[in-house]
């Protein structure tokens, strides 16, 4: 490979890997000087250098003074040696510029093969410093494939892991499909670094929000508390301290265009959006929401509430599976136990038989 030809290369990479070029040549250097010194069988050091203006790689290499040289690559004469310093002796290392040509025939029969290793190590590094400062952070990727039971996505030149553990079971996760992932950190694999995400996490319905409402990232809304079961609902609390601005209805958006955006996203998981209260009782009563609530009783000491729900209210406020009273309790950090209005009239009715 010509020595224009190979910066040019470089070059076409660099642009291809979104790799800096400066970066690139230092691994192209390093490359090269490792491709000359396994095949001549060096036992000098090899360096090289690239100048990318001109147009030229020099290459240098410590070549070991012998009585007599069986190997020109490098090994140096005696005589010769003397010519370039006078006191060198047999066994002394004598720096030796070699010619483009002679390192050209040799390097270019690995180069390809070692600069792939190096790219590869820039990438492994490029992800690991990316995406450790994104971690915690959405980003937009693509399904590639499936691998057993995990889904594997591309965010630019990156691969990321959607375990199984990390999935939502009614989510299709079909090849090209694009979504939005939290990113929960990097992994080392086989293949090298791989980016852990999740479409499981709650914090990924208070990014999308983030992304979403202008007023949340510019600080004048903000999320409390945030709760979720993956697939089926999420609610999420949030105040403001501008009494011009309606919390609720921002997060809404004009039309609903804001929230639906998100529960698209979502693949039509429900989200509840609650105005938050330093009020306790309005907090769960809000919390509890789309039911209605007749009254909420608080023991301070356990931190527990006794709500009450209009009969007709009850199942709305438990929800399937005690989805709704399960998520209002860890979005408002109270344990929250719901009865009847009919169930509290038969068990006021009981206790007031029994003392008779």
């Amino acid at each position: 490979m010509e020595q224009r030809e190979l910066l040019e290369a470089m070059r076409g990479i660099a642009r291809e890997r979104d790799i800096p070029e400066q970066e690139l040549i230092a691994e192209l250097e390093i490359a090269l000087a490792a491709a000359y010194r396994r095949h001549v069988g060096a036992t000098g050091d090899v360096s090289v250098k690239i100048d990318l203006g001109k147009g030229q790689v020099h290459t240098v290499c410590e070549k070991e003074v012998v009585g007599m040289v069986t190997n020109h690559f490098f090994q140096i004469s005696i005589e010769d040696a003397r010519k370039r310093k006078p006191d060198a002796e047999i066994g002394d290392f004598i720096p030796v510029e070699i010619s483009p040509e002679s390192f050209g025939r040799i390097a270019s029969v690995t180069f390809k093969q070692v600069l792939q290793q190096k790219l590869k190590e820039a990438e492994r590094r490029r992800t690991m410093e990316l995406f450790s400062e994104r971690e915690g952070d959405v980003v937009t990727a693509t399904v590639s494939r499936r691998e057993g039971q995990d889904v594997i996505l591309t965010a630019g030149r990156s691969e990321c892991v959607l375990k199984r553990e990390d999935q939502v079971r009614n989510e299709p996760y079909r090849v090209n499909d694009r979504l939005r992932v939290w990113v929960k950190g990097v992994e080392e694999s086989r293949r090298g670094p791989r980016v852990k995400v999740s479409r499981r996490a709650k914090e990924l319905v208070a990014k999308l929000f983030e992304l979403e409402v202008p007023e949340i990232e510019a600080g004048t809304i903000q999320i409390v508390s945030s709760s979720r079961e993956p697939g089926v609902r999420s609610k999420i609390a949030v105040k403001t301290s501008d009494e011009r601005i309606d919390p609720v209805g921002a997060c809404v958006g004009q039309r609903g265009a804001r929230v639906q955006a998100i529960v698209n996203e979502l693949y039509d998981e429900k989200v509840d959006i609650i105005p938050y209260s330093d009020d306790p009782v309005v907090y769960i009563t809000n919390a509890l929401s789309p039911a209605k609530v007749s009254s909420v009783k608080l023991d301070l000491a356990e931190k527990k509430a006794f709500v009450v729900v209009p009969d007709s209210q009850l199942s709305l406020a438990i929800g399937k599976a005690g989805i709704n009273a399960k998520l209002a309790s860890a979005l408002t950090g109270w344990g929250i136990e719901i009865k009847s209005e009919e169930q509290v009239a038969e068990h006021s009715a009981a206790k007031a038989a029994e003392s008779q």
